[in-house]
Order: C-alpha cells, then sequence, then structure tokens
C-alpha cells in the first residue's frame, strides 16, 4: 500500500475543510500571547481526532502539542531506497498569532477585530496543520516513529513563543524539526529550499532621549532632543554603509520616532524604537557595538541623557543542509520534477510546479530557536494570488492564494512519510 497516496487522498477530500478554518481564523484574529479563543478553537478541533496526547496550555503560554504515534516503535531502523532511517521522532510547527493592523483587503471573511489582521498568514498554517495532523491520524497504523504536531502561540511578538515551547520540553526525544512559511511574493505551486543561513536574526531598540525642554524663541536655553534624535536617525545609517562589509545583509530601521508637541515648545524627550536584521550573529554582535558607540557620542555631543533598551530577540535562522537537501529532493521526487522521473503514477503532487534553493529571506522568525537545537528545515510554499498582484507580509492588504494551502499540507506530508512512512 502506498501510504503516501492514500495521506494525500485523505487531504484532498478536505479541501473545503481547510478553507473553512482558514477563513474563520482570519475573521477572529488575536495578537501574541492573546490568542485564548484561536487556542480553544485547536483544542476544540482535536476532540474528534484520534491522535495518542494531546497537551494544551503548552509552556504557560496556550501553546498545543498533538502527538501521533505510529504502530512501530520510535527510532526503530527500516531500509529505503536510499538507505535513510524510518521510525524518527518528528516535530512540525505551525504558529497562529496575527498583528496589530487594521485590514483592508475588503474580503468578505475579513477580520471581525479592529486593528488586528492575519496579516502574514499564521490563520493559513493553522488551517493546513490541522487537516495535515487529522489525516496523518486516521492512518497512523501505516506509520512509524512519532508525529508532533506543535501548533505555537506569539511568533511576531519577541521574545516570541517558540523559547517557551521549548523550555517547557517541546523537543525532548525529536530528531528532526520542519516547518513552512506561506509567501505571497513566491508563485504558487513554487516551493524553495534553502540551506545554511536563511533567515536573519532580529535585534530591537528603544532610546529615551531626554533633553532640555523650553521656548521655541530661545532654543539656546534648552537642549532639543528632537535635533539630537534627527542627527542619530541619520547617522546610524554610516554603521550600515561604513562599519558593515558590503556583502552582508544588513538593515536598521528607525520604525518610530515619537516627537510630537507644539510648534513653539522645545520638548523634554523623545522617543525612538526600531530593530535591526543581520544574516550572521558576527555581524549582530559588531552592529550592538557601533550602535553603543553612537549613543555615547551623542550624549557628548548634544548635551543630553540617554537610556537605550537594546536586545537580541531571535537569531540567525540556519536550516541543516542535509535536511534540506532531503526536503528538496522529497519534493522534487513527489511532483515529478526529478530528472530521473518515469512512471507518471509516481507523480503524487502535481500541485508542485517548482522546487528550487532560491535566496535567503531578510525576515526574522523564531523557528530559528528550534533549529539551534535540532536538525531540520524550514522552508517556503508560493501563495501569490492568482491575478499576479501581491502585497507584502504585514500589509493591511495581504492576501493569499488559499490553494497555497494544499500544497503545504501535501509537501509536509510527503516529509512525514520519508521518516514516518
Amino acid at each position: 500500500m502506498n501510504v503516501l497516496k492514500l495521506l494525500l487522498e485523505k487531504i484532498d477530500q478536505k479541501k473545503e475543510r481547510m478553507v473553512q478554518i482558514r477563513r474563520h481564523l482570519h475573521q477572529h484574529p488575536e495578537l501574541s500571547f492573546e490568542e485564548e479563543n484561536t487556542a480553544k478553537f485547536i483544542e476544540d478541533f482535536y476532540k474528534d481526532v484520534p491522535v495518542d496526547k494531546l497537551e494544551t496550555n503548552f509552556g504557560g503560554q496556550r501553546g498545543i502539542i498533538a502527538t501521533i504515534k505510529g504502530i512501530k516503535a520510535s527510532g526503530q531502523q527500516h531500509s529505503s531506497h536510499n538507505n535513510r532511517n524510518k521510525g524518527k521522532t518528528i516535530l512540525l510547527r505551525a504558529d497562529f498569532d496575527a498583528l496589530p493592523v487594521t485590514e483592508k483587503t475588503g474580503l468578505a471573511y475579513s477580520s471581525q477585530n479592529p486593528g488586528i489582521m492575519h496579516a502574514c498568514g499564521h490563520d493559513a498554517h493553522t488551517a493546513y496543520m490541522l487537516i495535515l495532523a487529522e489525516s496523518l491520524a486516521e492512518i497512523k497504523d501505516l506509520l512509524s516513529g512519532e508525529i508532533r504536531i506543535l501548533h505555537q502561540p506569539a511568533e511576531e511578538t519577541p521574545p516570541g513563543g517558540a523559547l517557551a515551547m521549548i523550555n517547557a520540553g517541546c523537543l525532548e526525544g525529536v530528531d528532526l524539526v520542519f516547518g513552512i512559511h506561506l509567501r505571497a511574493d513566491i508563485e504558487t505551486g513554487h516551493i524553495i529550499c534553502h540551506p545554511g543561513n536563511t533567515q536573519a536574526g532580529q535585534s530591537i531598540f528603544k532610546l529615551i532621549i531626554q533633553g532640555k525642554g523650553g521656548h521655541a524663541a530661545s532654543p539656546h536655553l534648552s537642549n532639543d532632543p528632537i535635533v539630537a534624535g534627527s542627527s542619530f536617525v541619520t547617522n546610524l545609517q554610516t554603521i550600515v554603509s561604513r562599519r558593515v562589509n558590503p556583502f552582508e545583509m544588513t538593515v536598521i530601521t528607525v520604525g518610530s520616532f515619537d516627537g510630537a508637541g507644539q510648534f513653539n515648545i522645545i520638548k523634554d524627550s523623545v522617543i525612538l524604537e526600531g530593530d535591526v536584521r543581520t544574516m550572521n550573529e558576527e555581524t549582530q554582535r559588531l552592529i550592538e557595538k557601533e550602535f553603543r558607540q553612537l549613543v555615547a557620542g551623542l550624549e557628548v555631543t548634544f548635551n543630553v541623557k540617554i537610556q537605550l533598551d537594546y536586545s537580541n530577540n531571535y537569531p540567525v535562522l540556519k536550516n541543516d543542509p542535509e535536511s534540506t537537501r532531503q526536503v528538496k529532493e522529497i519534493c522534487e521526487r513527489t511532483s515529478g520534477l526529478n530528472s530521473n522521473q518515469i512512471n507518471q503514477d509516481e507523480i503524487l503532487i502535481p500541485e508542485i510546479t517548482k522546487v528550487e534553493t532560491g535566496n535567503p529571506w531578510s525576515a526574522s522568525e523564531d523557528f530559528a530557536l528550534y533549529l539551534q537545537k535540532r536538525p531540520g528545515c524550514y522552508f517556503y510554499v508560493g501563495a501569490m494570488p492568482e491575478d499576479g498582484i501581491w502585497h507584502p507580509h504585514h500589509s493591511p492588504r495581504f492576501q493569499i492564494d488559499e490553494r497555497s494551502m494544499i500544497i503545504s499540507a501535501k509537501s509536509m506530508a510527503a516529509i512525514v512519510c520519508e521518516y514516518c512512512g
């Protein structure tokens, strides 16, 4: 019996439910660390699913783990066409938090929670994973090893939900970890698997610049924090242009400059907030060092006092090269894109039309924390709308092609069957 073919048939039978789940979640988004109703929805879904174990409020942060055990013991050795070991314990992760964004898509199922939107696709991540988990549980007697489904909260807001999940033991006994992110900037049907450093590390900062307020007509009697802050915003970019190797990806953004006041008043203080993205830890350390030097110089130059909060949050996401190679090969083989394909009956996932290595992504992702502990791969599934018009992640007009959820479920199903089939 072809276990993967049976699993894919089950997924196909549930396409409409997958879409319904995604649209329900899209209408009811919740922010990081506040996902009470979303967690309850996920928990309720599993009530009629024959998983072997369901853990709720995992890590004390509403995480949910559904464990599916194959009939054969985890770690048992099996041979395959390429001599890989079967019966692994693998963890599949999907996040479920939303963003503080006011939706402007005009969709019939737009967010009903003012100022909150699933503007990054986590609703779709959850929907495909629920259907995949249900389908896996229904055929668990044909599987070996153990599949651990992790529904993770709070990916969007540092320190992120992954840290609490790891501290609570989600990786105990796990051999490999896998995850998918849908991307609207990649054509639907395309999959990108990038080995090594794949997503940027993230640092965030907050400066309170304390000057001396006064009358706008007598600036010499004050120390203007707006002038100091403006100088800092400009000089900050010299770190990227003059301190970082031009071949290293680095982004420094001041996203908030709170200097609102009145036209004839010199403010007493201003607040600047922003973030830093780098593609390796050495550059991340260099940026912080140079950043703090600029802050010290600003205090002397403008005679102000600065309170600085600078934290390194998400590390660089590093895909295990061997796991990534295997994911790419599995997706190519099951979609018929492998050059050695000779039997049309072996084309099990025709929805995948291209598999490539692609380029790193400058966004940050707390899945990086799992990959610091275990080998695995975080890869991308194209979700560009059919008309080719797409909006960036975190945009109020962000949309996806819902066919990408089926591709996500099927590609992950193929990976599961490779290790636990």
